[in-house]
C-alpha cells in the first residue's frame, strides 16, 4: 500500500522551530520529487518547497533562508525543517508526491505559530 504519512506539526512561538516529517510508504524516495504545500485559513493553497529527484531543492521566496528540506532514502522519508517560524507561516502543511501521473497526498499537520 502506497502512502504517505506526515507527523511533526504543533504550535510554537514566533522565531521558534519545528521540523515535518513525511514517511512515503511504497515510494522509492530516491526516484520521486516531494513537493510540500501549506493551506492557511482564508488563503490558496500554495506550494512551499519542491525536493527533486535530483538536483536543486526550490523553495518559495516566503520561506528562503528559513525552511530547509532533506530526504532520508533509507527511511523513505521526507523532511521539512522550519526555523525562524512567523504567523503567516501558520497552516496545515501536507507532502504531496506524484508517481504515474497520480498524485498522493499525507493526511496534513497542522502549525501554528502564534505567542
Amino acid at each position: 500500500q502506497v502512502q504517505l504519512v506526515e507527523a511533526g506539526g504543533g504550535l510554537v512561538q514566533p522565531g521558534g522551530s519545528l521540523k515535518l516529517s513525511c514517511v512515503a510508504a511504497g515510494f522509492t524516495c530516491s526516484t520521486y520529487g516531494m513537493t510540500w504545500y501549506r493551506l492557511a485559513p482564508g488563503k490558496e493553497r500554495e506550494w512551499v518547497v519542491y525536493f527533486p529527484p535530483r538536483g536543486d531543492v526550490r523553495y518559495q521566496d516566503s520561506v528562503k533562508g528559513r525552511f530547509t528540506a532533506s530526504r532520508d532514502n533509507s527511511k523513505s522519508t521526507f523532511y521539512l525543517q522550519m526555523d525562524n517560524l512567523k504567523p503567516e507561516d501558520t497552516a496545515v502543511y501536507y507532502c504531496n508526491l506524484v508517481r504515474g501521473g497520480v498524485p498522493y497526498w499525507g493526511q496534513g499537520t497542522q502549525v501554528t505559530v502564534s505567542s
